[in-house]
């Protein structure tokens, strides 16, 4: 049971850093005209994939901190 569990917190971990990078990156490819962009034409394609990839970013953080929470747990009752 503690081999699957870190072998998820592994790749809990892997998948956040997979998603701050991209995150990332999306926001060092903003545009300046993405920047001046009237307020009232809505969000970008590029500021929305910026949201999703931190979006992803913290699901992927809760998961792992999710699985470190149970291993902490089976750790304290063996």
């Amino acid at each position: 049971m503690n081999t699957v569990l870190v072998i998820a917190l592994i790749l809990a971990m892997i998948a956040t850093l997979v998603a701050l990078v991209r995150g990332i990156i999306a926001f060092l490819q903003t545009t300046k005209e993405d920047l001046n962009a009237p307020e009232g034409s809505g969000p970008s394609p590029a500021r929305l994939k910026q949201n999703r990839m931190m979006m992803n970013r913290i699901l992927f953080q809760a998961g792992a901190i999710i699985i470190v929470a149970i291993l902490l747990m089976a750790k304290g009752h063996g």
